[in-house]
């Protein structure tokens, strides 16, 4: 399976230039927020490929106007051909204006998610729109990451974590970092591919039906 992650920054080659070639072979765009719904709209258009988002901490717009032609799965575990996703978006609350959760709230909002993961069958890839504290994040408190997603990652281990909000021109970002757990965390600001073997992705079963993509 060939999953095309986005977030934060407009690609010209998605948008401005489209190039057909590039997305080729996808099979599912991934899109970690703060883009236009205008942006998804025409990625999934002209992709004609399943997109699924969370909102990042500047898609307030997407209350008014979510991204037609796509599917929130902001708070929702969901399946893709066997692959179970599971979104959380939102940043850490630095002011009224943003999409934004306390470090409490998001405890409440991944343990129920790591319940329902459990419940259900597990979890392969989780959306998250900023990263785990201390992979990925910084000390500012609008670019800090959460703590609460190191222990949804302990308690449910998926084999990745995809995120935005930490451009890579802030600095010397790593692109591509590993969880003691076990996961890997993509920092999906601009593009980034996911290859996953289809035999890899483990069709499996679970107590309560999970909504499919």
């Amino acid at each position: 399976m060939r999953i095309l992650c986005i977030a934060d920054v407009e690609e010209p080659w998605l948008y401005d230039h489209w190039d057909r070639e590039r997305v080729a072979g996808v099979d599912l765009i991934v899109s970690c927020g703060d883009l236009p719904a205008r942006y998804l709209e025409h990625i999934v258009t002209l992709a004609n490929v399943p997109l699924v988002y969370v909102q990042g901490n500047h898609d307030a717009a997407y209350d008014r106007h979510p991204p037609e032609g796509c599917v929130c799965i902001d708070g929702h575990l969901r399946d893709f051909r066997g692959l179970r996703i599971m979104g959380l978006g939102g940043s850490i609350s630095y002011n009224d204006e943003v999409h934004g959760f306390t470090e409490a709230e998001m405890r409440r909002r991944g343990a129920r998610m790591a319940l329902l993961a459990q419940a259900t069958g597990g979890v392969d890839l989780i959306v998250t729109h900023a990263p785990a504290r201390g992979y990925g994040d910084l000390d500012d408190l609008p670019h800090r990451g959460f703590e609460a997603f190191n222990t949804l990652l302990e308690r449910t281990q998926p084999r990745y974590l995809v995120h935005g909000h930490v451009h890579l021109s802030y600095g010397r970002i790593e692109r591509v970092r590993e969880h003691p757990c076990g996961t890997t965390i993509v920092n999906a600001c601009g593009s980034q591919v996911l290859e996953i073997e289809d035999d890899a992705i483990e069709r499996r079963g679970g107590l309560f039906r999970v909504e499919s993509v």
